[in-house]
């Protein structure tokens, strides 16, 4: 009988699926890591896109760098040295090249834990803060995008007379890709900037994969110029979160140069619908909580029939992720609930999470396979199950004795495309 392992965590969990099951294993294009990720940095900052390289900048006193927090699996060792040589090689000490780890509005990371994405090198050399979009004294307004979104912005990193944001592209569920602006646009912004962004979720092309024409994505390339970000160094990475290549230069032109090159490793032809989807977040860090592995959902909800199940296996280290969605959730029963009260009360970060997993978990049936306590995911209208065995077995219980299984190692960056039928051609 087919054994198929997933990452939870930094372990595994396993399955036996039956004989008679048609299983698709459905990941990523392969790629290889390239050999010396650090010259490949280096290549790319010495032929950016866009029209603007880094030695225009000389002269210039300050910079100031937006790096993904923890819950990202960004290769700050490999893409930030080359980047902070080069700055230096502009004569901007050290002391006056600020990193902002850019939380957007997750719990701001302590001086402690900073060692888990920066190298104590790193660290040592250069000053580093955590982002707080709560904090008021540290923001400064800069009006409002032509969506009317209000633009609240960490003031250390506005100051800065070069402001760069250093990521990864890959697909988002709701943003279309990740990277470029983002890492600032969201990441050292106030709450009001990004629930009002975050509010247009209910756009029909707010969704994976949609980038020209996702309002919100749009929305972050706007609130990105009026904070002034000159400079972007972006990775694409392989189903081993190691580099595969690297696009730097402005922002909009990364992302046009880096999106092709993510949707090729990223976006997988699907023949139809399936009974049965079991999904893993990827392991560390994407599934480092609740909040951060909705979005393996998301993709492996796209490809299951009405009716159909879902197992999504993540280990959630830290739990739900989000006291505001809990707290949201409080005395809900029922989906149809989830939609009224976001209608009625608007959007609001962390809610959100209440209405995207409904918008899924109301039309498939979704269990969830971690650590956290089977009654706590009641209260947000999920099964749990308490390992991944035991919720295959429940789905194949309900499903008929042949079902059509898909597999998602990977779900957080599969970006399913659907192919058309033999029969409609």
């Amino acid at each position: 009988m087919p054994t198929i392992q997933l990452a939870y965590g930094k372990s595994l969990q396993t399955c036996v699926l039956p004989e008679s099951a048609q299983i698709d294993i459905i990941h990523p294009q392969d790629r290889p890591a390239a050999e010396d990720p650090q010259r490949v940095v280096r290549a790319a900052l010495e032929n950016p896109v866009g029209g603007i390289t880094l030695t225009q900048f000389k002269g210039i006193h300050s910079a100031a760098i937006a790096i993904n927090d923890k819950t990202r699996p960004v290769p700050h060792r490999d893409l930030l040295p080359q980047l902070l040589n080069a700055l230096e090689a502009l004569g901007i000490p050290p002391q006056k090249i600020q990193l902002v780890i850019a939380t957007g509005t997750h719990t701001p990371m302590h001086p402690e834990e900073f060692s888990k994405i920066l190298p104590t090198e790193i660290i040592s050399r250069y000053p580093v803060i955590s982002h707080d979009c709560d904090h008021a004294a540290n923001l400064v307004n800069l009006g409002t995008t032509s969506r009317g979104t209000p633009v609240w912005v960490n003031r250390t990193f506005f100051e800065a007379d070069l402001k760069i944001v250093v990521g990864n592209i890959e697909p988002h569920h709701f943003m279309g890709f990740s990277g470029g602006m983002k890492s600032a646009s969201i990441g050292v912004t106030g709450r009001d900037t990004i629930n009002h962004n975050h509010a247009m979720i209910t756009h029909p092309n707010a969704r994976s994969g949609h980038y020209d024409d996702n309002p919100m994505r749009q929305d972050v390339e706007e609130i990105g110029e009026k904070i002034g970000v000159q400079f972007a160094l972006n990775a694409i990475l392989n189903n081993e979160k190691a580099i595969v290549s690297v696009v730097a230069g402005k922002p909009r032109a990364v992302m046009q140069a880096g999106i092709p090159l993510s949707r090729q490793i990223c976006q997988v032809p699907i023949h139809g619908q399936y009974d049965l989807v079991v999904a893993s977040a990827g392991g560390y860090p994407k599934d480092i909580n609740l909040y951060q592995s909705q979005k393996a959902l998301t993709h492996a909800a796209m490809i299951t029939r009405d009716g159909g199940h879902v197992i999504l296996c993540t280990a959630c280290g830290e739990g739900i992720g989000s006291q505001s969605y809990e707290d949201w959730m409080k005395g809900i029963t029922s989906f149809d609930q989830v939609f009224a009260k976001f209608e009625r009360e608007g959007f609001r970060v962390g809610p959100h999470k209440a209405f995207q997993i409904a918008r899924d978990a109301s039309r498939v049936h979704v269990t969830v396979v971690s650590e956290i306590p089977s009654e706590k995911l009641e209260k947000l209208l999920l099964h749990a199950a308490p390992d991944l065995q035991s919720a295959v077995n429940q789905a194949l219980s309900t499903l008929p004795p042949n079902p059509r299984i898909a597999i998602l190692p990977l779900a957080t960056i599969t970006v399913p495309e659907f192919q058309p039928s033999l029969s409609s051609r």
